[in-house]
């Protein structure tokens, strides 16, 4: 994970994004920061300000990865259906759940506007980027008039959370993979009415 050429500023971010998702704002100490990053609490204290700071620097660079990796499927080939069937069906660790997903579920990162910042602009993104998917499908014919791309948007966006949330709560990654399937078979149901 940690790479020799890894600047340290680079592996204190990397260690906080991977606490914040293990154990929370809460439970990511500056101690285990450091230690996870091998990094000393001068060399920490050089680069950042201090937890808060770090903690923004981690939060936006995972929820930039969230976006570059969902970037990739979205904007990739085929129709609109298979570009959203691709970004649902992308293989995923269902039962460590959403990294960015599960900074809602933290209250001191969703107490801080700065911190939640990050956060709430990846799902904006996320909804108008599959909005705008749905649409290209509504003009092209792929999906059926009158499908409003805004609510299928959220509708996918929800499912993927819910199912990581179901998933989670059941120890069975299958929850999510039914959660899936359903939706992309209401989905494969809009293209057939034209």
């Amino acid at each position: 994970m940690y790479t020799p050429s890894m600047s340290t500023p680079d592996r204190l971010i990397q260690a906080t994004q991977e606490l914040l998702w293990e154990r929370g704002y809460v439970g990511t100490s500056p101690k285990a920061i450091q230690q996870r990053a091998g990094a000393g609490q001068g060399s920490m204290y050089h680069h950042f300000n201090g937890k808060p700071e770090l903690a923004l620097a981690a939060i936006t660079r995972t929820a930039e990865e969230m976006r570059r990796t969902a970037g990739l499927l979205l904007d990739g080939p085929g129709s609109a259906y298979e570009r959203v069937a691709a970004y649902l069906l992308r293989e995923r660790d269902v039962l460590r759940g959403c990294p960015v997903g599960r900074l809602t579920m933290d209250p001191d990162v969703i107490a801080d506007d700065e911190l939640r910042a990050p956060v709430d602009a990846t799902f904006d993104w996320l909804r108008a980027r599959i909005t705008a998917i749905v649409q290209e499908g509504v003009e092209a014919g792929e999906f059926a008039p009158g499908t409003d791309p805004g609510p299928v948007a959220a509708a996918v966006v929800a499912t993927v959370q819910g199912g990581y949330v179901l998933a989670r709560a059941s120890g069975r990654s299958v929850v999510f993979d039914h959660a899936v399937e359903g939706l992309l078979s209401l989905l494969a149901a809009r293209t057939r009415q034209n």
